[in-house]
């Protein structure tokens, strides 16, 4: 069995302190990290407001987009949250301390998980304003100075965490408010099998229309969901009244008291509890698209207080008709036409928001996994001439999609839905925690002492919380761990095989510097043009240049040697871009910087050049690419069955004459045969 790499791109182990990434012939490999850096002295939130085009708007503009796009996952669970966790109440259990004691965790869940460690710690541990586990894992594995295999791991762990949790959010979000229906008002009785096909035509349609970009639809987003809390906390003002006292509800001591009471189901019902702050990472990951003090604004001044509003009503209504925990907050609703068919469409409009937000969160994970080297090269496509983050993966798109509607018809109700939802969020939140302690040691020099003075709480509810999910892996939990594994095993296989060609590639190799002088010594042929060789290592000579001097014995008269590195920082600016080194009249070697939050282009990228003093017709020009044919070997690098899981992902690779945008008129490939 053999696998053809479409592209050379001899890679070094990803996130290596010291790695590049590039696009040699050796290895279909992807862009790692190095220490090149650029943008310094910028503070995170204004790069982050420059990188994105925001800067011409006012503050609150990017507080209202913040809370489209960030707060769309955890402003819908209101529609399930507090009815899943009564429902796994005890029976006979006191029903009144069962309603304080639910809103007590909520609330508290609130304040801790999303307000403290999120609003408050981690929106502060930016990677040039870019938040997230991967930028987390990047600027921890640059603080450390060194390839650290813990931290590569947990980064992994983290991302491959968060596909999981991207399948889960679409199906239990929309299907949690199209089951409005069974409660509406005049309709009747409806079979479930309408809702479910309802809900099954609201994702298709959110999914297919992923590929037109989220540009003109994402200026409706924040003022549909500004409406949206806003009915949250009507809502939820209107029926405090229905029990005023319930405001006492909000102490911690009834949490605690309901989960003594409530024994070993207590700690069931801390799963339920988790939904209310699904989505909090998202507050982390979408940072840069926005900032930090419009995100954290938006959520202390209105969307807390809109969500405590809510969750208080829905337990003031079941206080005062405990029959309404069956589904309280449509209860709250009520059943006058006027006020339930707005809700109802506003609800749904919102679950649709809190996908997508989910479905783009994958797509920016996925292309910041490429450009580290945890993924082979993936067709991404840009939806804005203007922003950066708006992009487009096919694959990743048909994958969630087909999961999505998998999801959909096989659990079929929220109630079994919600059974395996929250562990990926919990263990991806777990992986920030272990991530951020690396950050205060080693970027903020905290002492070990105040590291754990501020991640030991933290930490304790993350392990609280993660194990208490795990007891809904029989009912479903498994999925998301089953496909979170996989993944993490498809990007250490990943790194494994490009690691290995890396290696087998420089014990063969040519130093380019003894190269040059062998070919002063014994010159070739020599033919007009310029000839661009691209290398993931410009120290030695491009495997393509060899078997164009071996099997061609010719020589261009300008020869540029080409490296393509991914930095840990998000983006680079044009200033930083390019380098250039002159060797001799013959060879010059550039390199091109891409922050790992970008797609490189090259024609663009070498069109820069020009202010350099390099000029060249890039029409005029051939790229040469090295071609691996990988065989897979049991006696050398990974186990076999993993070498064939690593050609399979070569071969599935995006061409790199696509990935770079390189002219594909202007390609020559020339391969080798190589064991993994």
């Amino acid at each position: 069995m053999t696998g053809d790499t479409p592209a050379d791109s001899t890679a070094s182990a990803p996130l290596s302190a010291s790695s590049v990434a590039a696009t040699d012939t050796d290895s279909q490999a992807n862009p790692a990290t190095s220490v090149h850096l650029s943008s310094a002295g910028h503070s995170p939130a204004a790069d982050a407001v420059q990188s994105h085009g925001h800067g011409s708007e006012g503050f609150l503009a990017l507080a209202v987009g913040s809370i489209g796009v960030v707060f769309g996952d955890i402003g819908t669970s209101p529609l399930y949250a507090m009815r899943e966790a009564l429902r796994h109440t005890r029976a006979g259990a006191d029903g009144n301390l069962a309603v304080y004691g639910v809103i007590s965790l909520v609330f508290w869940a609130l304040i801790m998980v999303v307000t403290v460690k999120y609003v408050i710690f981690l929106m502060r541990a930016d990677n040039k304003g870019e938040g997230g586990t991967l930028a987390l894992m990047a600027l921890a594995q640059k603080a450390l100075g060194k390839y650290s295999p813990a931290v590569f791991f947990l980064g992994i762990c983290g991302a491959s965490l968060f596909y999981g949790d991207g399948i889960i959010t679409p199906a239990v979000s929309v299907l949690g408010a199209v089951e409005g229906l069974r409660d509406a008002p005049g309709v009747g009785h409806i079979p479930h099998a309408y809702i479910v096909g309802l809900a099954g035509v609201i994702l298709l349609v959110l999914f297919m229309v992923q590929s037109k970009g989220t540009g003109k639809v994402a200026k409706f987003f924040g003022p549909i969901t500004v409406l949206w809390f806003l009915a949250l906390g009507g809502l939820g003002l209107r029926h405090i009244f229905d029990d005023p006292i319930i405001i006492t509800a909000l102490m911690p001591q009834y949490g605690i008291e309901f989960l003594f009471a409530n024994g070993l189901m207590g700690f069931v019902i801390l799963g339920s509890v988790f939904l209310a702050v699904t989505g909090a990472e998202a507050l982390y990951a979408d940072m840069g698209h926005f900032g930090k003090k419009p995100i954290q604004m938006s959520w202390l001044v209105f969307v807390l207080p809109c969500l405590t509003l809510n969750y208080l009503g829905q337990g003031a209504l079941v206080l005062k008709d405990p029959a309404a925990s069956a589904n309280p907050f449509w209860q709250m609703v009520g059943k006058d036409p006027l006020a339930y068919w707005p809700i109802f469409i506003l609800a749904t409009l919102a679950t649709v928001i809190a996908s997508q937000a989910v479905i783009t969160g994958a797509f920016s994970m996925t292309q910041q996994a490429v450009q580290l080297g945890l993924l082979p090269r993936i067709d991404i496509k840009r939806t804005s001439e203007t922003q950066a983050g708006q992009i487009f993966v096919p694959q990743i798109n048909s994958m969630l999609l087909i999961g999505v509607l998998i999801l959909l018809l096989v659990f079929q109700t929220t109630d079994r839905l919600t059974s395996m939802y929250g562990i990926a969020v919990t263990g991806a939140m777990m992986v920030d925690t272990l991530l951020a302690y690396v950050f205060l040691r080693h970027v903020w020099k905290w002492k070990r002492w105040q590291a754990w003075a501020l991640l030991a709480p933290l930490g304790t509810l993350d392990i609280v919380f993660f194990s208490s999910n795990l007891l809904k892996i029989p009912d479903g939990a498994w999925l998301p761990l089953t496909l979170g594994g996989a993944l993490v095993l498809t990007m250490l296989t990943w790194a494994g095989g490009t690691k290995t060609l890396t290696e087998k590639s420089r014990r063969d190799s040519v130093l380019l510097t003894d190269l040059i002088e062998m070919l002063k010594k014994r010159p070739p042929h020599r033919v007009a043009g310029t000839a661009i060789f691209l290398t993931s290592d410009g120290e030695v000579a491009p495997v393509a240049l060899m078997h164009n001097l071996k099997h061609n014995k010719i020589l261009h008269e300008k020869n540029i040697i080409l490296t393509v590195r991914t930095t840990n920082t998000p983006r680079v600016q044009d200033g930083d871009r390019i380098s250039i080194e002159v060797l001799n009249d013959d060879f010059k070697k550039v390199t091109l910087n891409y922050g790992f939050m970008e797609s490189p282009n090259l024609p663009k990228a070498l069109g820069l050049c020009r202010k350099l003093g390099l000029k060249f017709d890039i029409m005029s020009t051939s790229f040469f690419l090295g071609r691996r044919s990988v065989v897979p070997s049991a006696n050398s690098g990974m186990p076999l069955w993993q070498d064939k899981l690593f050609i399979f992902l070569m071969k599935n690779a995006t061409n790199p004459t696509e990935f770079f945008h390189i002219p594909p008129g202007r390609v020559v490939e020339l391969g080798t045969q190589v064991t993994v």
